[in-house]
């Protein structure tokens, strides 16, 4: 057993090694301080933090229906929220176009009635960022929402407190570490969306070209750029999840 976990642990690590051992050290602090890789991380941060906060806003209530009520077809709902998780990215993209290009009767009715264009815009690039990250989020509330002792809501209840009071007094503390979690999580899902950004929000210099496009434009014309940012995205990912590891993703 001990072998076959070395070869899988191996099977992730190599690629990794193979980026340190290819990058130019001497250049790598000029390739993260460059006007583009700035520019680009900071569209990048964003970004991801909005989308964190849409998660956040529309994941939770969303996590508590999937998890405390009985609405019809509750599985099929669960299947379609999750759905971006295994869904190719650039497939997700092509949905969103289809849905709110300017030809689509949704996207041209919100740029004909309100002047909003989500194609090729910054908050195309934060859609297209929820759409993959909401999944994350939601199955880890979910998951703390169905194990956590629901004793205490009852007996709240009992003495009185209204639904949102018990959801804000005492659900919303005792599931605080993996709402957390899933934050991080969907933030760092976020920060490495690639697919369906570029197929729904382009990759303009600004706008929409975040960290992962910039690596993508990189590897054509510089190798070692395009490295250098991709340590910089393996090293975010690599921090998030130890940090998470134990001290919050457990039941609540």
């Amino acid at each position: 057993m001990l072998g076959a976990a070395a070869v899988t642990v191996a099977f992730f690590a190599l690629p990794l090694l193979g980026l340190l051992e290819r990058a130019d050290w001497s250049r790598l602090w000029a390739d993260l301080t460059s006007p583009e890789a700035l520019e680009a991380l900071r569209l990048s941060l964003v970004c991801s933090s909005s989308a964190a906060a849409l998660c956040v806003v529309f994941g939770t209530p969303l996590s508590w229906v999937l998890a405390r009520t009985a609405v019809p077809a509750r599985p099929l709902i669960r299947g379609l929220v999750l759905l971006p998780m295994v869904l190719p990215p650039v497939v997700g993209g092509v949905a969103l176009l289809a849905a709110f290009s300017l030809r689509s009767p949704l996207g041209g009715w919100l740029h004909d009635t309100f002047g909003v264009q989500l194609t090729f815009s910054t908050p195309g690039a934060v859609m297209a960022e929820t759409f993959v990250a909401l999944p994350f989020y939601v199955l880890t509330v979910e998951g703390a929402l169905r194990s956590m002792d629901q004793r205490y809501e009852d007996v709240a209840a009992v003495l009185g407190a209204s639904r949102f009071t018990v959801f804000r007094r005492v659900t919303l503390p005792l599931i605080a570490p993996s709402v957390v979690a899933g934050t991080l999580l969907a933030w760092a899902r976020a920060l490495g969306e690639f697919g369906a950004t570029i197929t729904f929000a382009g990759n303009i210099a600004g706008r929409t070209r975040t960290l992962p496009l910039a690596v993508y434009l990189a590897l054509e014309s510089d190798q070692q750029a395009a490295i250098a940012l991709s340590l910089l995205l393996l090293v975010i990912a690599l921090t998030v999840l130890v940090s998470l590891r134990d001290r919050w993703l457990r039941p609540a």
